[in-house]
């Protein structure tokens, strides 16, 4: 019992001690956590009054973009689209299941974003090295600078896909932006995975081909017609009719073939208004009007706290060597040591 009872004594006195090094540092303490906070606040001022080209802290925007990415409605679908472009590597990097026939869009477009091929485009578009003065390694530092500032989410329940440009013009972040995602659609559309819309462009050629091919029969039909009248023998009149009568038959033939095109063509506009396709963009992204960054108070209050902090722990730190000086036997022990090393 004498025990517990020194021990509980113990522990109350360096309490006691504790409180007795603040109250005896008190003034530093504080004077300095208000000199920290009044600084903070002083630069935050002036961060704000500065131009951004040169502020230490300057206003950031974020303007963003929404897009819906569907997997392929095909059994094939993207795998299989990916396998016959020869992007398999591609594929795997993005983390799409090439061999078993598994597909992901929107894992595609996550590695899309931070590609190379993205990355250099949007640095040749917009003259990144020449806007950002970039002297050294232009290519990679451009596309590590831009990998800081262009970032890109995916809501795996949904499938929609946020892009996101930082940077201190709102109106540039929102040009990036823009580009990106007419960038990352013209993309979608090489590697042909909405296969209505590679459906629809397919009819569209092939009605256009069918149609010149009907004007062009025509044509021929009029122009043998034509020399029925200026037939200089009458032994050429049998084979004239026999031609027109064969260009009828494929008149008649291409007229078929394109009422049967316009017919699917019809149908399949039909089919895309019923479905979501593989790429729509949903909203386009818009001059922000409000900062996203930084947060001038948190900076104030986070740098007012780690300066009351330390400045506790400067308390402490100079009472141990006031303690240390004031005590012999550790003088004694500190010469030891400094004679030994």
């Amino acid at each position: 019992m004498e025990e517990n009872v020194n021990v509980q004594q113990d522990d109350e006195i360096s309490l006691i001690d504790l409180f007795a090094v603040l109250l005896h540092y008190k003034w530093m303490i504080i004077v300095l956590s208000v000199l920290a906070m009044i600084f903070s606040v002083v630069f935050a001022i002036i961060s704000i009054k500065m131009p951004p080209e040169k502020s230490p802290l300057p206003n950031v925007y974020t303007p963003k973009a929404e897009m819906l990415i569907q997997e392929s409605s095909s059994g094939g679908g993207l795998s299989s689209m990916l396998s016959s472009s020869g992007l398999g590597s591609l594929a795997s990097l993005a983390g799409v299941n090439v061999g078993s026939g598994g597909s992901s869009n929107a894992s595609l477009a996550n590695y899309l974003i931070s590609s190379n091929a993205l990355l250099d485009a949007v640095t040749d578009e917009f003259k990144i090295i020449e806007k950002f003065k970039i002297k050294k390694s232009v290519r990679a530092s451009s596309r590590k600078l831009l990998s800081k500032v262009l970032k890109a989410e995916v809501d795996t329940e949904t499938g929609v896909f946020t892009v996101s440009f930082t940077d201190i013009d709102p109106v540039f972040a929102q040009s990036v932006v823009n580009f990106v995602v007419d960038w990352m659609s013209n993309k979608f559309d090489e590697l042909g995975l909405d296969n209505n819309k590679i459906q629809k462009e397919n009819l569209e050629r092939n009605i256009q081909s069918s149609y010149n091919e009907i004007l062009k029969i025509e044509r021929e039909i009029k122009k043998l017609g034509a020399s029925v009248g200026y037939a200089g023998n009458a032994w050429d009149i049998p084979s004239i009719t026999t031609g027109t009568a064969k260009l009828q038959l494929e008149l008649e033939a291409q007229k078929q073939v394109y009422t049967q095109l316009k017919t699917q063509y019809e149908l399949l506009k039909v089919k895309m208004q019923s479905e979501t396709p593989v790429f729509q963009i949903l909203a386009r992204p818009e001059v922000p009007d409000l900062k996203s960054g930084p947060s001038r108070g948190k900076l104030c209050i986070i740098i007012t706290f780690a300066v009351f902090f330390m400045s506790v722990f400067l308390a402490f730190a100079l009472n141990a060597w006031k303690n240390i000086k004031n005590d012999p036997e550790a003088i004694e022990k500190l010469q030891l040591n400094r004679k030994k090393n």
